[in-house]
């Protein structure tokens, strides 16, 4: 693995220094990577860019609080999104958005003020069809964005991430995710190996993606078991009880010669081989 690369991810996860200190909230390996996402006025925060926001303003469990767009931005989310909206917006100048926002920001002259959604319970989302997705300690809000809108384009049941060291629901993270935010529940667990000893008890099956797995993913192997699969931490990998609490570790064939990929290609490849 190369150590220079925070976000490189081994064959799906080789573990290294595993025991290694986290400070709480996320405040050790990945802190750079950690989103300070613009806080509102008022509460909540902002959604930004065409898609991201889009997607909330069609999402009839979101709550929101006020839509800020310029003359093109309006015109562009009108464009997919025709008018009237669930809440008025209110003009305002480029300007103003990129010093609420950040320079750098990507808004495309769209920004929403809202809130939170509120994830629903594991058996309700279990309902759902497809395999689950369990993020160990995923820290970038970029790779879990990239990670809901795989999820989401390969028919997965849900994301569940740490309550702590992982990213808030953000700009960041719903512009990676480019709509999936609003359509793919994410759970929140306090305690990772919990949450997988609960999914064994569903019927699932949790694989734990890891370059020392001692077999290839293969879908033939799941036997048309339900599937959960779990990704840990760029860099780090899984954690030693994530991996002990796993029915096994698998990980991806890469003839090509590559050590590595990132957290969010992994799951993405893991995910089509799971669902072909």
């Amino acid at each position: 693995m190369d150590r220079r690369d925070p976000q490189s991810h081994p064959r799906g996860g080789r573990t290294h220094k595993q025991n290694r200190t986290t400070p709480p909230h996320g405040r050790g390996h990945g802190d750079n990577a950690r989103e300070r996402r613009p806080q509102a006025p008022g509460g909540g925060f902002w959604l930004y860019g065409l898609h991201p926001v889009e997607a909330a303003l069609a999402n009839p469990a979101r709550r929101l609080r006020r839509l800020l767009v310029t003359e093109e931005g309006e015109a562009t989310l009108a464009a997919r999104l025709p008018q009237p909206w669930a809440i008025q917006p209110e003009r305002v100048e480029r300007d103003r958005l990129e010093h609420m926002l950040g320079r750098g920001i990507v808004h495309q002259g769209i920004a929403l003020q809202t809130d939170p959604l509120v994830a629903p319970t594991l058996a309700d989302a279990l309902k759902r069809p497809g395999p689950v997705l369990v993020l160990d300690q995923i820290t970038d809000p970029r790779n879990v964005g990239a990670i809901l809108r795989s999820a989401q384009a390969f028919g997965a049941a849900m994301v569940i991430a740490q309550e702590r060291n992982a990213p808030e629901e953000g700009g960041a993270l719903a512009k990676a995710a480019s709509g999936a935010l609003e359509r793919m529940p994410l759970l929140r667990t306090v305690n990772i190996a919990r949450a997988l000893i609960a999914l064994k008890a569903a019927g699932l099956w949790v694989m734990g993606l890891d370059a020392a797995g001692a077999s290839f993913l293969s879908r033939d192997a799941l036997g048309g078991r339900r599937a959960a699969l779990v990704l840990g931490a760029e860099g780090e990998g899984l954690r030693r009880l994530t991996r002990e609490t796993c029915d096994e570790l698998v990980s991806l064939p890469m003839p090509g010669g590559m050590e590595s990929l990132n957290v969010s290609a992994a799951a993405a490849v893991a995910l089509y081989e799971i669902i072909r």
